[in-house]
């Protein structure tokens, strides 16, 4: 989903996890309940080994297929392109990047993973690090064999003992993978380059798929000594270069400003049909700000070739330089069609001012969507209305009925009665009578959350304590939104503060849960799963660095979140996803914002890319372009 904000570097990080996570719910051999059970029922079979792992049933690809579709196997390859990277970074130690220093994103180019996606299907998946996957009808466990020439960078092979040593470095140290692979209870050699993983119960259909997405660390280089002998720590922070096998390694960096990934052209995966077309570029350079005005700037003085823009306001006022007028620098935004979620105002329900749903569906009452994106979007952006914001067949509408409104009998005790008999919409301002007969409610609200107001301040009954909310950002990109919401907080008696700090002091207000308010969003893939634990899950809500930021401790949502990861089909994951969504909205965790379902971008025309994009890759920006040179000369580009 697109943000009106530049990504920070928890931003980076957390989409990095997604795209690295991605859930897989699927019938991976297209078979029924009742076949799944006979073949149970008939015992272990000889293995099937497959070259890929699809969520719909067939995969597109068969097995020795030369390419993907969208690439341009012919792409030259060549030149430098030099992106924007907001924030900084002292840590290039991917597995502590959830609780330790500021990641540097691009380091995640340096690393492989078992199996790599597909961008014009669903769900797909098929072997890079791993030439074949097999697992049993009840999904138990799964094993994957790795491929005889996989290479680390130091000419090593790679080995089952990597991938098990990276799985529990994973889970041990980063909340986020700790919770997405609960599920997994051992990993171990199996065969000279098999590595099989053994589930705590049969039926967990994404299981198989989503250890394939494992991110594959070197066992022998975490385990060695450093250049001046030191032992290395793959719990601790680093700012060593690390050992990977993917198509970049690290060349050059300055700690916080910059870093410059080279191609690793002898990469041993190279002539692999997942990598044909892609990796395209010599080097891919990042160039660190901390003011998005300023990263703006260098894009208009060419000081950088590809821009992301998140800004509603920059996208529409910004662009009229020279550059654009006259062709060389092209604007263009790319459908986004593989993945969609939440964007909000996200409460601490940790601190008890918060506690009440009435009190935070008041702040929902409080605030003007529909004035904000006149005044301050140019009328781009629609409002979220779900957690599953842009995927239409997961977002819940209307009444629940079928299968949805079964799963969600199960939970009725524990789900507010407005989830059975009331659709759930966002309060709609954008005119004074509309804003009056909002704040009528948002009193009203108040005061049946125990607040109301007492010489024009909004005081606790019980306290006679003022309530006093912070906002807490790390961009001041975001300071312009928050203070046109603030006047309707203290309309209402709430002092309310906005205060904006570094990344490295948000990041430790994040982890101690420090905050009354902030910015944040969760990012959804086509197929949910295990990784809505993490999200929303009770066990996540005390796990420092994990996505649930809300802090969110609910029965029900748990209950829902199981029957998401053990639905036998599409069809209840489907029903399942919307009954978590209606209650997580009606649960009022979160105020709302808005979304834009394009990636937009701005670019130098100094690039080429294949005649067909990926259905659900958006840009695809740098993956399957390249450098061209006959557009860079017209351009004033490097060679």
């Amino acid at each position: 989903m697109p943000l009106s904000r530049p990504l920070s570097r928890r931003d980076l990080l957390r989409s990095t996890a997604i795209a690295a996570a991605t859930p897989v719910l699927a019938p991976l051999a297209g078979l029924a309940p009742a076949a799944l059970a006979q073949a149970a029922a008939e015992g272990p079979a000889e293995p099937v080994w497959r070259h890929g792992l699809s969520l719909f049933g067939d995969l597109k690809y068969p097995a020795g297929f030369e390419h993907f579709d969208y690439v341009n196997p012919s792409a030259p390859k060549g030149g430098t392109v030099r992106q924007i990277a907001i924030g900084t970074f002292d840590n290039f130690n991917v597995v502590v990047s959830g609780v330790k220093g500021n990641l540097a994103g691009p380091v995640f180019f340096v690393y492989e993973t078992l199996m790599t996606p597909a961008l014009d299907e669903v769900s797909t998946e098929y072997g890079l690090l791993a030439e074949a996957v097999s697992y049993p009808a009840d999904y138990a466990s799964v094993t994957y064999r790795l491929r005889a020439n996989a290479r680390w960078h130091d000419g090593k092979p790679v080995t089952p003992e990597d991938v098990i040593f990276s799985l529990q470095a994973f889970t041990k140290n980063h909340p986020q993978f700790g919770a997405y692979y609960r599920h997994v209870t051992k990993a171990e050699k199996t065969g000279d380059r098999d590595v099989t993983f053994t589930f705590d119960q049969p039926g967990n259909r994404e299981l198989p798929q989503i250890v394939g997405q494992l991110r594959v660390l070197p066992k022998h280089w975490w385990e060695g000594t450093d250049s001046q002998g030191r032992k290395r720590d793959v719990t601790q922070t680093t700012l060593e270069v690390p050992l990977g096998s993917g198509a970049y390694r690290i060349k050059e960096f300055s700690p916080g400003r910059t870093i410059v990934l080279e191609r690793v052209k002898d990469h041993w995966a190279k002539d692999l049909p997942v990598s044909v077309g892609r990796d395209n570029f010599d080097e891919l350079r990042y160039e660190y700000f901390r003011d998005t005005t300023v990263a703006l700037e260098a894009f208009k003085g060419d000081a950088v070739d590809w821009r992301t823009e998140n800004s509603a306001k920059d996208w529409a006022t910004a662009y009229d330089f020279p550059a654009v007028k006259d062709g060389r620098v092209i604007r263009e935004e790319f459908p986004i069609r593989s993945s969609g979620g939440m964007q909000a105002f996200a409460f601490n329900i940790r601190r008890d001012k918060f506690k009440d749903p009435n009190v935070r569906r008041a702040f929902n009452y409080a605030f003007d969507f529909e004035d904000m994106n006149q005044a301050m979007f140019f009328g781009q952006y629609k409002r979220v209305g779900s957690y599953f914001e842009g995927m239409p067949d997961l977002m819940s509408s209307g009444l629940p009925e079928g299968r949805e409104l079964a799963i969600l009998e199960t939970v009725r005790d524990k789900v507010p009665a407005e989830v059975f008999t009331t659709p759930y919409t966002n309060p709609v301002a954008g005119s004074p009578e509309a804003v009056r007969n909002n704040f009528r409610e948002a009193l009203r609200l108040f005061k049946l959350g125990g607040f109301e107001v007492r010489d024009r301040k909004m005081v606790d009954v019980k306290t006679g304590q003022q309530m006093t909310v912070e906002f807490l950002l790390s961009s001041q990109t975001f300071e312009r939104l928050v203070l046109r919401y603030q006047p309707a907080l203290e309309r209402l008696g709430i002092a309310a503060t906005v205060r904006t700090i570094d990344p490295a002091q948000y990041e430790n207000r994040m982890r101690s849960w420090d905050y009354d308010i902030i910015v944040d969003s969760w990012g959804q893939s086509l197929s949910p799963g295990n990784e809505q634990r993490g999200f929303w899950g009770t066990p996540a809500a005390d796990q420092p660095g994990s996505q649930n930021s809300v802090g969110i401790k609910n029965p029900a949502v748990d209950a829902l979140i199981e029957k998401v990861i053990f639905a036998k089909d599409r069809a209840e994951l489907v029903a399942a996803t919307k009954a978590l969504d209606r209650v997580l909205l009606w649960n009022f965790y979160v105020v709302p914002q808005w979304t834009y379902g394009k990636q937009r971008t701005a670019r130098w025309d100094r690039f080429g890319r294949p005649a067909t994009m990926p259905t659900y890759g958006a840009a695809a920006f740098p993956t399957i372009w390249w450098w061209d040179a006959a557009k860079a000369a017209k351009t004033g580009g490097r060679s």
